[in-house]
């Protein structure tokens, strides 16, 4: 048997139009999973499906909006559901005088907020089908810049470190239901939302002498972790995140 086979099962990819959770949506597609695309734009969900072979369905909704939960309960009850990848969050990096009160909830309800309440939804759906059968997975997306900082990002900083601490406390939750809660914490990937950065020579530069591989991440370099977390091969690593980096935080 192939520990990392997700046939049979179901994973809602939230932010999959693009970027590293079109990656993961289609990673798990390939490793046999039948793989719900979430986005606000339709229109991008049904041409990022085009592109991925497998199994796909789209949900068009905003994560941070107060139905969120509903519609991941209608997910689960239409489709079933056993792997839940909470991939949407927001940048605004920006100086902390910068931020009102308005810009520091909207930011902390799309990165540490949505993830809560859309776990919370999944794991209602996913307690019957894991139980016993170990095939209950919630996967976070977090970023190196929780467990280290750098000026400008103070608010986004405090929602990826508070990402990684919830992702810690729903797998003490969720655990006895079967369920397992893990995140992954990418380092420089060079993606589109990343395109102005990666043009930048000097980042590169710092890449090259940072990081331990000296470049930054290709967007399909996520998708191992994600396909990892969410088989079988991870059906007792619980409360964790693995650092995809490129040896960004191990490297001085």
């Amino acid at each position: 048997m192939n520990p990392f086979d997700l046939s049979g099962r179901v994973a809602l990819v939230t932010g999959a139009a693009r970027g590293l959770g079109f990656e993961i949506a289609r990673a798990l597609a390939r490793a046999g999973a039948r793989v719900i695309l979430n986005g606000r734009d339709e229109a991008r969900l049904l041409a990022a499906a085009t592109l991925i072979d497998g199994e796909v369905a789209t949900a068009a909704f905003d994560v941070a909006s107060p139905d969120a939960e509903e519609n991941v309960a209608a997910i689960a009850a239409q489709h079933g559901l056993d792997i839940l990848v909470n991939n949407v969050g927001q940048r605004g990096r920006q100086p902390l005088d910068a931020f009102d009160l308005g810009g520091v909830r909207a930011l902390t309800d799309a990165n540490l907020v949505a993830p809560l309440m859309l776990a919370r939804a999944a794991a209602r759906g996913m307690a019957g089908r894991a139980k016993g059968a170990g095939c209950g997975r919630i996967i976070n997306i977090t970023s190196i810049a929780g467990p280290i900082a750098n000026s400008g990002s103070a608010v986004y900083t405090m929602t990826k470190g508070g990402l990684a601490a919830l992702t810690r406390a729903l797998a003490a939750d969720f655990g006895p239901d079967g369920i397992t809660v893990n995140a992954i914490a990418p380092g420089f990937f060079a993606t589109e939302a990343n395109a102005g950065m990666v043009a930048d020579p000097a980042i590169g530069n710092m890449l090259a002498r940072r990081t331990s591989l000296g470049r930054w991440g290709r967007p399909e370099e996520i998708a191992g972790a994600a396909v990892f977390l969410a088989s079988d091969a991870a059906s007792y690593i619980t409360g964790q995140t693995i650092t995809v980096d490129g040896g960004f935080l191990a490297h001085f």
